[in-house]
This record gives C-alpha cells, structure tokens and sequence, in this order.
C-alpha cells in the first residue's frame, strides 16, 4: 500500500490532504502537536483504519525518528508543520527556526533513509517579503529579500534547502491566501475570508483594514490538494501522472481581488443588509500581491479550477452548517 506522511495533519490543509489521499487508497501516517491543529479537523477519519495519528512535535527528533522508522519504507512526504503566526515569530524567532527551518532541514535528511520518493513543502507568499513587482515570480525571492517577519524568513531558508534536493524529489509549493472549510476565524493568524464569514453570520459589520482597496490572490482548498497531488506525481484518477520536477512553485488563482470587493461578494452571499466598517490601516499590510502561477502551469501540469465567488459559496454554506449544529470555534 503507498505510504504518505502528512505533518501538521490537524490543521486546515493538512486535514484536506489527509482526507484525499485516504480516499485514493494511501495509508497515512499522521503527524502534529495540537498547538494550532484542531482533533476535530480529523473527526472523520481518524477512525480510518488507514490512518494513524502521532501527536508529536516535528522538533522531537527521538520520536520523529521512531515513526519514521516504524512506517518505513515510505512514499511521499509532506511537510506542512510550521509555527505560522506571523505575531509568535517576532515574538520568538529561535523557536521559529527550530521549528519551521532546522527541523525542515533534518526530517528532510531522514527521509532519504526511508525511501521517500517526493518531499512537499508548504512555503508561503510571506518570503517575497514586500514585493512591489507584479505578478510575483519565484526568482523574486533571494537571499537579499527583506523579510517582514521571522516567520517569512525561516519559511524561505526551508524552502531554498528543499528545492535543492533530488534525492528525494525536494518542492516547496508558495501558496498564497488560501481558503475554505475548516479554516478558523477566531485564530490570530485567520484569513480575511474566514473573519468576514465569521462576522457577517454573527449579523455584525464586515470591518475593513484601511480603505479595502489592497488586493489579494486567493486560492480555494481544493485546488491547493491538487497541487499537492500532482507535484507528488500521484494519480488523481485520470490515469495521468507527471514526473516530479523539483524546484519551488508558486500557488495562487493569479487573480486579484480588493478586499473591499471580497466583502461585497460575502455580503451578497449571506445577508446584504450587512454595512462594511472601515479601520485603520494595519502597519506594514502589503498593498498588493499576485502570483505568477506560470512554473506550476508548465511542469506540474496544474490549473486552478475554482472561481473565487464558487469557493466562497461552498465555504459559507459549511459555515452555517457549523452554526446550525451550534458548533463555536
């Protein structure tokens, strides 16, 4: 039976990943600490007898080891761990590069003796630092970049050190603003969709950083899962199977949306009614980002296939959904 390891397994993505490779018939081992994941993201599969969960912390290399070793030969590794609030790495950054740099670097390492034949990690658009140039493309982060945060820092070190390993196969996927169920609102770190939903379901105003004009790329769940598969060279059941290419890639929809214009669309969705109240601008909010999807175009074989506006409906309805069942984050 092919093997895959999913770190951070109980979070937002991670529990999509799990979930999708479990139905094309992988067993997966399951790893993550419960600092941010959620037992609950898991619910409906953690009795699978095809999962196996390790609350363990990617920095116990004793107890990484064990499992790895326990499972091995293994197929895919994905990496999705990492310390991802952008607040708790400036409040400690040695933390944040143990976890999301040193410990990168070592399961990496480790994989090789298990027979891991493709190593995926989870990048963010946070290395490009504030990147002016438009759309974003992988060659524009560099050691020279100025990183915002400990957090943008570390996640491009790991990145850098990933692509450059052929044995296994090493990608660092850069997502984006990625969205969708199961993403929490009340987390500090929460997306701005996430929040707006959170706030437009409870009947208060959608509140609005500076003048909304600011404008992000967005990425629906489901096209984030594909991305995986695909840069793994796993079948998603149409008999095609790409040859991993290692390198970095960005992750995006390469469509640019204003905050003010997201709201507008939540707001329709839910309850029109609603106002839009207008903050104060955050310091050092990025004015703009888009990705140059262009690589993962040409060598994952990969294309974004859900609208923004359809990714937000599923979203919302799974929303109230949770509200109905008087499920509160």
């Amino acid at each position: 039976m092919t093997k895959s390891v999913v770190t951070g397994v109980a979070g937002f993505v991670g529990s999509h990943l799990a979930e999708r490779l479990l139905g094309l018939g992988h067993f997966v081992i399951g790893i993550d600490n419960l600092s941010t994941g959620k037992l609950e993201n898991i619910e409906s599969f953690k009795d699978n007898s095809n999962f196996s969960f390790h609350q363990v912390d990617i920095r116990n290399k004793v107890l990484m080891k064990k499992i790895l070793n326990d499972f091995q030969p293994l197929d895919y590794f994905f990496h999705l761990a990492a310390v991802v609030s952008v607040p708790f790495s400036v409040e400690h950054p040695e933390i944040t590069k143990e976890t999301n740099y040193s410990a990168t670097v070592w399961i990496l390492s480790r994989s090789r003796d298990t027979r891991v034949k493709t190593f995926l990690h989870a990048g963010s658009a946070a290395e490009y630092g504030n990147e002016t140039r438009l759309p974003i493309k992988e060659e524009y982060a560099t050691d020279e970049t100025q990183h915002l945060s400990p957090y943008g820092l570390t996640k491009y070190l790991a990145s850098k050190h990933v692509a450059a390993s052929t044995r296994p196969v090493g990608i660092s996927l850069r997502f984006f603003n990625i969205f969708g169920p199961r993403q929490d609102p009340s987390s500090q770190y929460s997306g701005v969709i996430s929040r707006f939903i959170d706030q437009a379901l409870s009947g208060n105003p959608l509140t609005v950083f500076g003048d909304g004009e600011q404008t992000r790329d967005f990425i629906y769940i489901e096209d984030v899962i594909d991305v995986y598969l695909k840069a793994a060279g796993i079948d998603l059941g149409t008999g095609k199977v790409i040859i991993p290419t290692g390198g970095v890639y960005n992750v995006g929809s390469s469509r640019s949306i204003s905050i003010n214009e997201l709201a507008r669309i939540i707001k329709t969705i839910i309850n029109p009614k609603l106002p839009i109240v207008h903050l104060d601008p955050r310091p050092g909010d990025i004015r703009h980002s888009l990705a140059d999807i262009t690589r993962a175009r040409k060598y994952l074989s990969w294309e974004p296939r859900w609208k923004i506006e359809d990714g937000l409906s599923v979203t919302v309805e799974w929303y109230q959904k949770r509200v109905l069942n008087e499920k509160v984050w």
